[in-house]
């Protein structure tokens, strides 16, 4: 996989799998987005809606200790996190879907599922491994067929979708961590003191003026 943030090559004329059997991982992109809405909001516990950066900050807990995942499907999700985002770990990306998934049950549902199916498929391609067991090469190949739609099929289709998710996740979560913020050279809005206008726009503007 040569890079797997790349976006998806979904072609025009693929279909999606048949709706009339929809699993636990049969979510929308909206639906996606709601449940990280509703899941932050829930976390908030009366407080009121939290940013990205205060759940952030909420998960930053050291040492953190998983509230939704099992220690396995942590360790997964951190090696998998690390292959969408180099530096994933140090920002904090997996503890953050943690907390979002200990605050939302159908997220964590997509994340046990999803983590779930990735392992099955791997030790069905390695004689036994599950994911992070597996080879850096092996896991390769095994995200180098689910990174792309166009791999779709009955067999894949669940282990690709759930890619797709966790995919937009760990970047979303990445860069409105302060690592990611600091690498995107943010620095937020502040305030003028003051305000003037340029001399050479005004300059501009008067030479431009019927009036002048």
């Amino acid at each position: 996989m040569s890079n797997p943030t790349q976006p998806d090559q979904t072609r025009p004329d693929q279909t999606r799998p048949d709706p009339t059997t929809p699993g636990p991982l049969d979510f929308s992109r909206r639906d996606w987005l709601v449940q990280i809405a509703a899941g932050v909001g829930i976390a908030a516990a009366g407080e009121g809606a939290l940013s990205a950066q205060q759940a952030h900050a909420a998960a930053a807990v050291t040492p953190y200790a998983p509230k939704a995942l099992t220690a396995h499907e942590y360790a997964t999700m951190e090696n998998l996190a690390e292959w969408i985002v180099p530096g994933a770990h140090v920002a904090g990306v997996t503890p953050f879907i943690d907390f979002l998934c200990h605050a939302t049950d159908d997220m964590k549902i997509i994340f046990t599922g999803g983590l779930g199916w990735l392992d099955d498929a791997m030790r069905r391609r390695t004689d036994g491994k599950d994911f992070a067991g597996a080879s850096q090469d092996q896991q390769k190949a095994m995200l180098d067929v689910i990174a792309f739609r166009e791999n779709n099929s009955p067999e894949l289709g669940p282990g690709i979708q759930f890619f797709d998710w966790a995919r937009r996740l760990v970047v979303d979560a990445y860069y409105t961590s302060p690592a990611g913020i600091k690498e995107v050279g943010y620095i937020g809005n502040s305030a003028m003191s003051t305000f003037s206008v340029p001399q050479t726009a005004v300059d501009y503007a008067l030479k431009r003026s019927p009036f002048a």
